[in-house]
């Protein structure tokens, strides 16, 4: 079951959304409904966590939050990282790295299809060109971003990073990068 259009809007987000961010991270990073979950802000506090949403809104930083009856119910955002400073998706410096998450009371709503396909549409207007993502193997969430034609780029250790070619990308003025 989907959600009716009338009670969903896709908005950028902004300094503001970063409580619902750290939220939507926790929620990505421990997804399994039967695992124990952690303490949220000690492992938020974690490096390999943290890096996903430390200094939020530094160039390159892209956000969407979707809201159903103007409440946040899911996000997804893409960051850029560094052979230093990296995510679990890492491919290159020039690939952004999706995060998404939806809110438990949001589920099974078609909530993540609308903001993968929002968050792809913005990036190619943006002129990117490849997206990545990191996913375990069992997390029913994979079978969406192979829909949404993301394909396996590494595996290791029971997780994949995949990525996703942007082509038909435009360019600041409108022409396509291909």
């Amino acid at each position: 079951m989907s959600v009716p259009a009338t009670t969903l809007s896709i908005l950028p987000a902004n300094a503001q959304d970063l409580p619902f961010l750290r939220a939507m991270l926790y929620e990505a990073a421990f997804w399994r409904p039967d695992s124990p979950l952690p303490p949220k802000e000690e492992a938020l506090g974690d490096p390999t966590l943290a890096v996903y949403l430390e200094e939020w809104g530094r160039p390159g930083d892209h956000g969407l939050v979707a809201h159903v009856a103007g409440s946040p119910a899911g996000a997804v955002w893409a960051r850029r990282f560094d052979e230093h400073r990296r995510g679990y998706g890492f491919v290159d410096a020039d690939t952004p790295e999706l995060t998404i998450a939806v809110a438990s009371a949001f589920r099974r709503r078609g909530l993540a299809r609308c903001l993968l396909s929002a968050i792809i549409a913005q990036q190619r207007l943006a002129g990117t060109s490849r997206l990545s993502l990191s996913v375990e193997d069992d997390n029913p969430a994979r079978t969406l971003y192979e829909q949404h034609g993301f394909v396996t780029h590494d595996a290791a250790d029971g997780a994949r990073t995949m990525t996703r070619a942007l082509h038909g990308a435009l360019g600041p003025d409108g022409t396509s990068l291909r």
